[in-house]
């Protein structure tokens, strides 16, 4: 009898202290939504009520999860485009990319998110929320709903550090030692470095602040009703959010100050895996017992789009290593392909990354398999191509926990000798192992700490005592720089006034001896 009123009382407290949460992560690419789905499907299992906007449906999920349903429309589709081959993305650079992709590829994907009929039917509805969380990534209109439905806004990051949410939250920038999120440089302290990251930082501020946004606002007041006058921008709108969760680190990513509202999350997708591998692929991998080699390039990068030149170096490469070779090719066929080399048109990554026999990870660098990696010790032989994969791995790389090899650089003898070095370079398995130690030794979980402070916003009205008072401040005050002016002021007045004193005394303590009058003729 005590055990059950027991139970009725827990259930009790879970069910007083539920929320009602909108989560909006209508981002139609397929990496972006396996980071941050685990956030939604937990809130749901510990009992509230969570709405997703969401371009990808769970089958399997509590009884409060609830799903609006947008079009899984591609950035290119958006753009009125064809999917390209992303390899020919390579030489973009990380202004190029915002201008020709992230920008209006953005605005495509955010209006066609808000015009969906379901989103459309629910901002219509009284339906009221106590706390809506979004994805931070160029589709900013949606932070309106926070404003609307008068709740916190929790924002979360699909990548690590944000340049432009710690620019307007005024948590320290850090240009000297931490590139912004999406440029890849190759020595992020030297001058070069520096002055690039200023320069891309000042640029995607500059576009994100004065046009993106206003943008975003236009759609906003385009397609949700009910917006209170008057509507503060969104630019106010972000720089009031409660929380911000970002998909990084310390004992991976470069280590920066964060404001206390500011949580690193890294790895909050991963959990362990009950699944199992096919039972062809389960014994296949079990009988490499010299160990076997995983390659993939994710969702976005097809392996099959390699140019063939690239792709006959790869099949050398694998033929030479004689180990197993577990390969991601989005084809029944393969020609010329090596008796070592099994593919796959879809690979289960988690179990392979935990199976007790892989060797190595020759990857694309994407955040998520860069983790899944790191969960799991796996060294890493990392392609970038573009966004923040070259700085994923370049950071792998100076920690020695793996090799970087750029796309052009992709040949024969050079693949082969990064991958043989950190094959048998047992210092790569073993800063791979210690790495992977102290990237889980957190007093919570990467999603049990999300879960904490998101609860936390929530019990506490949205904790606004957690922002920075700065936020208050002027940019002139923020800085300092009136008071480092008056500072100048007093001291180059002190100079002047000590000047005209020395010369006053001077002139009373040694007067000018009057000149002789010339004699007059």
């Amino acid at each position: 009898m005590i055990l059950k009123i027991l139970a009725l009382v827990f259930y009790l407290t879970i069910y007083s202290e539920a929320a009602n949460i909108l989560y909006a992560i209508p981002f139609t690419t397929k990496s972006h939504y396996i980071t941050v789905r685990t956030i939604g499907l937990e809130l749901a299992r510990r009992g509230h009520n969570v709405t997703v906007i969401t371009a990808y449906r769970e089958d399997k999920h509590p009884p409060t999860y609830h799903q609006i349903m947008v079009k899984d429309i591609k950035i290119w589709e958006a753009l009125g485009g064809e999917r390209p081959n992303i390899f020919s993305t390579v030489d973009m650079s990380a202004v190029q990319f915002h201008d020709d992709i992230l920008w209006p590829g953005g605005l495509a994907l955010t209006e066609d998110a808000l015009q969906t009929p379901a989103v459309q039917a629910l901002l219509a509805s009284d339906v009221k929320f106590d706390l809506v969380i979004s994805e931070q990534f160029f589709q900013e209109a949606f932070y309106a709903l926070a404003y609307k439905y008068n709740a916190p806004l929790a924002l979360v990051t699909t990548y690590g550090n944000c340049m432009k949410h710690n620019f307007l939250t005024r948590n320290p920038l850090q240009l000297a030692t931490v590139p912004s999120e999406l440029l890849d440089v190759d020595d992020p302290t030297s001058f070069i470095g520096r002055l690039k990251n200023l320069y891309f930082t000042a640029y995607e501020l500059f576009w994100w602040k004065y046009w993106y946004l206003g943008k975003q606002e236009q759609l906003m007041k385009k397609y949700i009703p009910g917006l209170r006058e008057p509507i503060p921008s969104l630019f106010e709108i972000q720089k009031n959010a409660s929380l911000m969760l970002v998909n990084s680190h310390f004992s991976v990513d470069l280590s920066m100050p964060y404001l206390p509202n500011i949580v690193e999350i890294g790895g909050v997708h991963i959990t362990r895996s009950n699944n199992t591998l096919p039972k062809d692929l389960q014994k296949y991998l079990d009988d490499a017992k010299d160990g076997f080699v995983y390659v993939n390039f994710g969702s976005n990068v097809r392996s099959i789009e390699l140019p063939e030149e690239k792709k006959q170096a790869f099949l050398r490469v694998f033929k030479r290593l004689k180990r197993t070779v577990v390969w991601k090719w989005e084809d029944d066929k393969l020609e010329d392909k090596p008796d070592n080399v099994i593919v796959r048109k879809w690979l289960p990554q988690k179990e392979i990354l935990a199976h007790p026999n892989i060797r190595i990870f020759v990857s694309h660098g994407g955040l998520i398999g860069t983790q899944e990696a790191l969960y799991n010790g796996v060294p890493i032989v990392g392609v970038p191509i573009f966004g923040d994969q070259y700085n994923n791995v370049l950071e792998l790389e100076q920690m020695g926990y793996g090799k970087l090899l750029q796309y052009h650089d992709i040949t024969e003898e050079r693949m082969y000798g990064l991958i043989d070095e950190v094959l048998n370079n047992e210092s790569y398995r073993k800063t791979a192992k210690e790495v992977s130690r102290r990237f889980w030794d957190r007093p919570m979980n990467a999603l049990d700490t999300a879960m904490y402070w998101i609860e936390y916003i929530i019990r506490n009205n949205g904790a606004p005592y957690m922002r920075s008072q700065a936020n208050e401040l002027s940019w002139l005050s923020f800085t300092m720089l009136d008071v480092y002016i008056f500072i100048l002021f007093v001291i180059i007045s002190s100079i002047i006034f000590t000047i005209k004193v020395i010369k006053i005394i001077n002139t009373l303590l040694c007067p000018r001896k009057p000149k002789d009058k010339k004699k007059r003729s």
